[in-house]
């Protein structure tokens, strides 16, 4: 069973940097290109947006989102694009954290508690 764990990891290790790579090749649609950028910004990004302290929702976006997130960009590129990518995939480092991603992340952080923070106010004037 820990050999199958560790395939499992190493596969989506290689999905990461193969939406990595797709990401940026411009024969990627738009969506996909999106979404994949998002997917592995995220993967890559050393901030969750769920912490981990957090008990189950905070290992949930681990164990669930990202996985999901791969699958569903992986089946909006093409098939002979994503064979190509795959390929090279296999022969590309691990690009190491994402700080554009964690910046991204904690953006999304503030503006939350921005806009709580505005309710909070008109909540306490009323």
């Amino acid at each position: 069973m820990i050999v199958r764990l560790r395939q499992w990891a190493k596969s989506l290790k290689r999905s990461i940097i193969l939406l990595w790579l797709a990401a940026r090749d411009p024969r990627t649609p738009l969506a996909a290109k999106l979404l994949a950028g998002f997917v592995a910004g995220y993967a890559l990004s050393p901030i969750d947006l769920i912490p981990d302290f957090i008990p189950v929702l905070g290992l949930l976006d681990d164990l669930l989102l990202v996985p999901v997130g791969i699958w569903l960009a992986l089946r909006l590129i093409p098939d002979d694009l994503r064979v190509e990518l795959r390929l090279l995939a296999e022969r590309t480092p691990w690009p190491g954290p994402a700080r554009a991603a964690a910046i991204a992340v904690v953006g999304l952080w503030a503006l939350c508690a921005v806009g709580l923070a505005f309710a909070a106010i008109k909540w306490a004037r009323n």
